[in-house]
């Protein structure tokens, strides 16, 4: 007695994609950051939008500090490519986190260049408080960086080395470099 024999083709199962617990909690973070200033940025063009509006120049030193970000990540990204020199590696960390020190001073100086021409936070124009806010916010993330940025160098200096910390931390950076830049442009665009 013949019996039909049914075959099923059972597929091997799919390897899971996984990511570091770590890793995946900082890009939460990006994308919990990312959302925060669009909100911003979005709460900005409906308001300018409604007209009363104040139109001013940014001050060079924004400029000028755009470029001191974008040199931060070039050190950070060689540094990164460094690694397993740990001496040229601590180095380049230094030369981010001082880039980064000198941008939140560049920041700095630019804000106090608009409270002098008479621009301030609590200004008779909502366009002043929302220009005030952008760097603020962006600056607390700088700062967060550079805490990062020690932790980094204070682990390479121990002579261990950890990848997925130093890759959190070149790409927490270069983020926070691409923000700045977006938002430079944006602010230039739609002062």
């Amino acid at each position: 007695m013949n019996e039909a024999v049914d075959f099923k083709i059972v597929e091997a199962p799919a390897k899971p994609i996984s990511m570091n617990p770590k890793k995946f909690g900082m890009w939460l973070f990006i994308a919990s950051v990312t959302m925060l200033f669009m909100a911003l940025m979005s709460a900005y063009i409906v308001r300018r939008a409604e007209g009363n509006w104040v139109f001013y120049e940014l001050p060079n030193i924004f400029g000028y500090s755009t470029i001191l970000v974008i040199l931060s990540s070039v050190c950070l990204q060689l540094a990164y490519f460094y690694r397993v020199n740990v001496t040229r590696a601590n180095n380049l960390i230094v030369a981010t986190f001082l880039l980064g020190i000198v941008f939140l001073a560049m920041q700095s100086l630019g804000m106090y260049q608009l409270l002098k021409e008479g621009h301030h936070f609590t200004g008779g124009n909502v366009s002043e408080s929302f220009f005030f806010i952008f760097p603020w916010l962006h600056g607390l993330h700088i700062i967060g960086g550079l805490v990062y940025l020690i932790i980094v160098f204070i682990t390479l200096r121990k002579g261990s080395f950890n990848k997925v910390q130093m890759e959190m931390c070149t790409t927490y950076w270069h983020f926070l470099g691409l923000l700045w830049l977006y938002l430079f442009v944006f602010l230039t665009l739609l002062r």
